[in-house]
């Protein structure tokens, strides 16, 4: 009687650990959890295993008596090897958890490692083989894979569908592609620069979409849109009576992200004493909500972007030295629209499907004079100036056409007094954008790029008179 091949088999993991009784304590943990394990003492074991099968994960320690973890990380690359790399470093070693994830790692643990923390890690690291399925426990019938509809779908590493918002294929752009696919699959830290408009949040969206997280929650925040007195709230989360007005339990961003992807935009707003604590959540993967005795343990991936130069802030003491390396492990630069122009064309058409699919008529031509007249614009807003732009012309435009204002002149007009002349054309912009927000601070600061406190400042020097007191539009700026 011939048997039956089973239909799954379990994830096979090699430990390395120079130290019996760790050993021993992450073998049994991972039996438990029905895993096929491996167990090596040093380098020279663990490539004698390397040679001899594929693993699913590796999981090293940062120092063994004959070499460092690191050294086998680069043999995996070197090699082409698919197996995922959980590095193991000692507590409070920030610099060596940073290299491990530079050098190819999938995610780090600090010692002394909490088991808890190290099931979930392992977990994500061997989510999506191709050779593993939980097994089945003593009874349990397995329930048929369930068919995904249009919001279940979870994009597959490379997947070009969740490139798909990424238009263009110029050669910045299919290296920015390329360099997201790359990265998607670990859980190094991604900071992502670029001017305002260029698109990093459609960047971030693509990381999350191309990983293995693709089916948990992306959560975005806009670190300049918040008050600075409901940051810590926001973000780690709060207790039921923890400050005035919390009349329940709140979840704060990480938590609500949990197993997906939290992304800081604007991270460069983020006031020093908030810093710090970013830094403590990120190393410490904890949180301690507002008003709890308890810490949570998270699990999310850290994306981030900013228009400045977090080098420079670094340097001008407004940002964090050792929050900025850990932010920074790989960058992802998005280029300004002016450096990639071959683009315009299927931008263009990609913008104007949206914007009349919302109208509900089909999209006008662009013709080849009215590209140059586009080619002609500097485009300091980047692509998000370019789909005002079109949204302009299709409202003004006649007979399904399309109708451009002006194109900027070439010549600078030279003021009397340039602070004067600069003054006014800050004021009139801000007087704007206060009067389509409902002279709301907060969403006119977003809108802006600016932090509230900037805002604010500007307000006040330029005499820029608005509803009410201050103090009450603070108060109606700030959400409930």
């Amino acid at each position: 009687m011939s048997l039956q091949a089973p239909a799954f088999a379990p994830a096979r993991i090699l430990v390395i650990d120079d130290e019996p009784d760790l050993r021993t304590l992450y073998e049994l943990t991972l039996l438990r959890e029905g895993y096929r394990v491996e167990a090596a003492g040093d380098l020279l074991q663990a490539r004698e295993h390397l040679k001899e099968q594929r693993f699913d994960a590796v999981i090293t320690d940062m120092r063994l008596p004959d070499g460092l973890g690191l050294e086998l990380l680069r043999d995996l690359a070197t090699q082409q090897r698919s197996e995922r790399c959980v590095v193991i470093t000692a507590h409070g070693s920030a610099e060596n958890a940073v290299e491990a994830l530079k050098a190819g790692a999938f995610d780090y643990l600090t010692k002394p490692v909490d088991l808890k923390q190290f099931r979930s890690v392992v977990a994500s690291a061997i989510q999506g083989s191709k050779n593993f399925e939980p097994p089945l426990l003593q009874g349990e019938a397995r329930m048929p894979a369930p068919v995904a509809g249009p919001t279940a779908t979870a994009a597959k590493p490379g997947d070009a569908s969740a490139l798909a918002k990424l238009v263009g294929e110029s050669p910045l752009m299919r290296a920015v592609k390329a360099r997201i696919v790359k990265v998607a699959g670990s859980m190094a830290p991604i900071l992502i620069q670029g001017e305002s408009g260029t698109g990093k949040e459609l960047v971030a969206r693509a990381v999350h979409d191309c990983s293995h997280r693709a089916a948990s929650p992306f959560v975005a925040v806009n670190c300049s849109a918040i008050p600075e007195n409901l940051l810590e709230a926001e973000f780690f989360g709060a207790r039921k009576g923890a400050y005035t007005g919390a009349t329940q339990d709140r979840l704060g961003l990480f938590q609500t992200a949990k197993g997906g992807t939290l992304f800081l935009d604007e991270i460069g707003d983020l006031p020093l004493t908030m810093q710090s604590k970013l830094l403590r959540a990120i190393q410490e993967r904890t949180v301690r909500p507002l008003g709890s005795t308890q810490e949570d343990t998270v699990d999310v991936r850290i994306v981030s972007a900013t228009h400045k130069d977090l080098a420079a802030e670094v340097l001008a003491g407004s940002f964090r030295q050792d929050l900025y390396y850990r932010l920074n492990v790989i960058e992802i630069v998005m280029p300004a629209l002016r450096e990639r122009l071959e683009d315009l064309p299927a931008l263009c058409q990609a913008l104007l499907c949206r914007i009349c699919q919302e109208s509900g008529f089909a999209p006008p031509e662009l013709s080849p004079p009215m590209l140059e007249q586009l080619r002609s614009r500097p485009f300091n807003g980047n692509v998000r100036e370019l789909e005002n732009i079109l949204h302009r012309a299709v409202a003004l435009g006649e007979d399904s056409g399309l109708h451009f204002d002006a194109a900027p002149e070439s010549h600078v007009v030279i003021p009397e007094n340039l602070q004067d002349f600069l003054d006014q054309q800050e004021r009139n912009i801000l007087i704007k954008v206060l009067q389509e927000t409902g002279f709301n601070r907060t969403a006119a600061a977003a809108k802006l790029g600016l932090s509230l406190r900037q805002i604010r400042y500007r307000i006040a020097r330029l005499e820029i008179a608005t509803p009410g007191n201050d103090d009450a539009g603070d108060a109606a700026d700030e959400p409930a």
